[in-house]
């Protein structure tokens, strides 16, 4: 009964696809390169995912959807690994990154500003009558 438990806590690729939002690819990419610790398989070889497997795959979306360079991500799961004698380094790389996601959201809020910008002119070029409108250089 012990083992019948163990292994209903154990995910499929496809259930945990569903599960993180990762494709099958991206999966089988993520655990190619490294990122993933050693997956469990099934007696017929299949992979079969833990629910740490999961937490560990939404730590990965994280740092992906943040913009973490794989390299970078490979390098934390490295250290991630190896155990807590590397908390101070994976202290350091988040940091690090976070600092990364700082200047990124800088960037994208004066992006945004622009885009403003031209919508609130767009905007304003309804007023004007269908003769003022088309001869206008819009930039």
């Amino acid at each position: 009964m012990e083992a019948e438990s163990a292994t209903a806590a154990l995910f499929t690729p496809a259930e945990t696809a569903a599960r993180t939002g990762f494709t099958l690819d991206t999966l089988r990419y993520y655990d190619r390169i490294g990122l993933l610790g050693p997956v469990a398989r099934s007696a017929s070889g299949h992979r079969r995912y833990s629910p740490g497997d999961l937490e560990w795959l939404a730590v990965l979306r994280c740092l992906r959807e943040t913009g973490m360079p794989i390299a970078d991500m490979r390098s934390y799961a490295e250290l991630a690994r190896a155990g807590d004698g590397t908390v101070p380094q994976r202290l350091a790389a988040l940091e690090a990154h976070d600092v990364q996601v700082e200047h990124r959201l800088a960037e994208l809020l004066g992006q945004r500003a622009h885009l403003r910008e031209k919508i609130a002119y767009y905007r304003s070029l309804g007023a004007l009558t269908p003769r003022e409108g088309p001869g206008r250089t819009v930039t």
